[in-house]
């Protein structure tokens, strides 16, 4: 009878002391995940001081929650850079430089082949003043394939011309951001699907 009282004790405690192991090695594993979890939300919240040294607190969000608005704004600074151009070779040489770090080799294609057929020299000689008015742009996150709508206005000493602009390309995702390229965004397969002259206003020659 004594055998048996000492062998339900062993039991006993052998039950209780595993018990005791699984339900503290539970409790350590809960704490550690709410603790990461708490570090996690706490990196992405900052304090910044504003202009009175008053301290406003700054809040990181998923980068993919606005995804679609840098695809935009990607889109829209490209195309900015590359059709807006004064008489100035120093000025275009300028924009089409950064505007090459934001596109694959399709936008140094459409490039060289408007250099060659003496676009940008036509401007030179010309005087012409190029400006661009975006209408919209059409993204699909999924593909990741976008369509921008604008207008282009070529301003000469004797004439203003209004153009249509359609393009479409797709758009690849980069690891880093760089001050050339902010989105870490590259346009690819980038090209016009309409240019064409929507109005022409003679000016007075005198």
């Amino acid at each position: 009878m004594i055998i048996k009282n000492i062998e339900a004790k062993v039991r006993l405690a052998t039950f209780l002391s595993a018990t005791s192991f699984v339900t503290a090695v539970m409790i350590v594993l809960v704490v550690s995940f709410f603790a990461y979890r708490q570090v996690a939300d706490a990196r992405k919240s900052v304090y910044v001081l504003d202009a009175n040294s008053v301290p406003l607190l700054a809040r990181q969000t998923d980068v993919q929650l606005n995804r679609a608005a840098e695809y935009r704004s990607h889109v829209n600074l490209f195309h900015s850079l590359f059709f807006s151009l004064t008489p100035d070779d120093k000025y275009i040489e300028y924009q089409m430089k950064r505007a090459m770090y934001l596109v694959d080799e399709s936008g140094a294609l459409q490039y060289n082949n408007l250099k060659e057929k003496g676009f940008f020299n036509s401007i030179l000689s010309s005087s012409a003043v190029l400006t661009l008015q975006t209408d919209s742009i059409f993204i699909d996150e999924g593909r990741r394939y976008f369509r921008y709508y604008g207008k282009q206005k070529i301003d000469r000493r004797s004439s203003a011309i209004i153009r249509s602009l359609v393009t479409e390309g797709y758009l690849k995702d980069l690891e880093i951001r760089s001050d050339n390229n902010p989105h870490a965004v590259l346009i690819t397969r980038w090209k016009t699907l309409e240019n064409k002259d929507l109005e022409n206003v003679q000016k007075n020659s005198f």
